[in-house]
C-alpha cells in the first residue's frame, strides 16, 4: 500500500485525527432505515446485502474484499438492512491482507463512526465509517475486521462470497496477525460497500447488477474471476474516467419477485442508486424469472426492465442492458421458457431504452446449438460460465458504453 495508509503503526496513527485515537461513546447511525444516502467519492466494492441468519454475541469476523479502484479517504458502509433490532459493532479495523487472515505489518487501521470507536446501527439502516487519511491502491485485498458484542436476530449481508473470510473471538480485530482467526466463513457479514476517494479525477463507478452469474457461481473461488472482477481489471488498464466496479449479483435473484434476495426491482435503491460515484448500471438479470415457471411473461420483464431503466436514468445513471444467457441442459429448461428468453433478447436488442446493450447471448451460446452455452464456457451445470467464459463476458462489454453521459 502506498502512502499513509501503509505505513507503521505509529506513523498510522498520528495520520488519524484527534478524535478518531480518543474514546468516544458510541455513534449512531447517520442514516435512518430505509435511506438511501451516499458517501462522498466512487464505490470500490461492493456486495448485494440479505438475510444471514442469527448473529452471534461476541464474534470477530475478519473480512476479506477486493479494491477496483485506488484512492484516499477510505470509508466503509455497515449494515443492518434486514435486522430487526439495533446492532452494535466495535473494534472495527481496515488494513490490507498479508495472507490468509494475517495483515500486513502497519496496515491495520481503526475505522471510527463520527469520532466514536463503536457504532449502533438501527434495524433496517446503514451507518459510514469516517473517512480514513491514507491512501489505497486498485486491485488489493482489503481485510476489515470487526466485533459484534451484543449481535442477536437476523444478521445481514451476502451469502456466497466466493472469498474466504474469518472468524474468531472478538477481542482480537486490532491483531495484523491471524493467529486467533482460525475459522472461516464464505459469507460478508455486516459490510455492503467500500468507497475511496479516486486517485485519477473525476472518477466514476459501474455497478453489475445480477444473479448468480454475476455473483461468481462457477467461476473459481479466491482468485477474483467473477466476470465484473475481470472487467475491474480492464478498466483499471484501459485509465479512463470509470475506474470502480461494484458486484451486485445474488444468486438465484429475479428481476420481478422477491426468493433469493429482494427482487432487483425491489433493491435497486439500495445497490446502485445508493452507491457513491455510479456512473452506469449494466442489467445483466431475468434468466430466474424465466426458468422459475411460475407464468412470468416477456412483457413482465420488459416492464420491469423498463422501470428499473426509468429510475436509474432519473438518477442520472447510464443503463447497459445485457441479454439473458442460454440455458439448455438445466433441469429447468424447455421449450416454453426458451420462447420467453429469446422474446425478451429480441425486446432489448432493439429497445432504445437502454443508453446500451451487450449482448451476452451471443457471447456465450454454441454457434452448433444456440440455445446451449458453448461447451468451453459451461462451468458444468448448463447455466453458468467457467472462468473463461467470465472472460468473455467481462471482455464483451464496450467499455465507452460505460461512460455514457447523462
Amino acid at each position: 500500500m502506498t502512502g499513509g495508509f501503509g505505513r507503521c503503526c505509529r506513523i498510522a496513527a498520528a495520520l488519524l485525527t484527534a478524535a478518531a485515537c480518543q474514546s468516544a461513546p458510541a455513534a449512531r447511525a447517520d442514516a435512518p432505515p430505509g435511506s438511501t444516502a451516499r458517501a462522498t467519492g466512487v464505490v470500490t466494492w461492493a456486495a448485494s446485502a440479505d438475510r444471514l441468519g442469527e448473529g452471534t454475541a461476541g464474534q470477530g469476523y475478519r473480512l476479506v474484499v477486493r479494491t477496483s479502484v485506488g484512492g484516499s479517504h477510505l470509508r466503509v458502509r455497515f449494515t443492518n438492512a434486514f435486522g430487526d433490532r439495533p446492532l452494535t459493532l466495535d473494534g472495527v479495523h481496515a488494513g490490507l491482507r498479508a495472507r490468509g487472515a494475517a495483515l500486513r505489518p502497519g496496515s491495520n487501521r481503526p475505522l471510527t463512526f463520527g469520532g466514536a470507536r463503536t457504532v449502533t446501527v438501527p434495524a433496517g439502516a446503514v451507518a459510514w465509517s469516517d473517512p480514513l487519511p491514507g491512501r489505497i491502491p486498485a486491485g488489493t485485498d482489503l481485510v476489515v475486521s470487526l466485533r459484534t458484542p451484543d449481535a442477536a436476530g437476523p444478521a445481514t449481508g451476502h451469502w456466497m462470497a466466493m472469498q474466504t473470510s474469518y472468524t474468531g473471538l472478538g477481542g482480537h480485530t486490532a491483531d495484523e496477525s491471524g493467529v486467533h482467526w482460525t475459522r472461516t466463513t464464505g459469507s460478508w457479514w455486516y459490510i455492503d460497500s467500500v468507497a475511496v476517494r479516486p486517485s485519477r479525477a473525476p472518477g466514476g463507478a459501474v455497478v453489475a447488477l445480477g444473479d448468480s452469474i454475476t455473483d461468481g457461481w462457477q467461476s473459481t473461488a479466491g482468485l477474483n474471476r467473477r466476470w465484473p472482477d475481470r472487467l475491474a481489471r480492464r478498466l483499471a488498464a484501459a485509465g479512463g474516467p470509470v475506474q470502480g466496479v461494484a458486484d451486485e449479483g445474488i444468486s438465484g435473484n429475479r428481476v420481478l419477485a422477491d426468493g433469493a434476495g429482494q427482487a432487483v426491482l425491489r433493491r435497486l435503491d439500495r445497490d446502485v442508486l445508493s452507491q457513491p460515484g455510479v456512473r452506469t448500471v449494466i442489467l445483466f438479470a431475468g434468466v430466474n424469472d424465466i426458468k422459475a415457471h411460475t407464468g412470468v411473461t416477456a412483457a413482465d420483464l420488459v416492464a420491469g426492465y423498463r422501470e428499473i431503466a426509468r429510475r436509474a436514468h432519473a438518477a442520472g445513471i447510464c443503463v447497459v442492458a445485457a441479454t439473458v444467457g442460454p440455458f439448455k441442459g438445466w433441469p429447468e429448461w424447455d421449450p416454453a421458457a426458451e420462447a420467453v428468453r429469446q422474446e425478451v433478447n429480441r425486446f432489448l436488442r432493439g429497445s432504445t431504452d437502454f443508453d446500451a446493450v451487450t449482448d451476452f447471448d451471443r457471447v456465450l451460446r454454441s454457434p452448433y446449438d444456440p440455445e446451449r452455452i458453448l461447451p468451453f464456457f459451461d462451468g458444468g451445470d448448463h447455466l453458468h460460465p467457467d472462468d473463461e467464459g467470465m472472460r468473455a463476458l467481462a471482455d464483451a462489454v464496450a467499455l465507452d458504453s460505460l461512460d455514457c453521459p447523462r
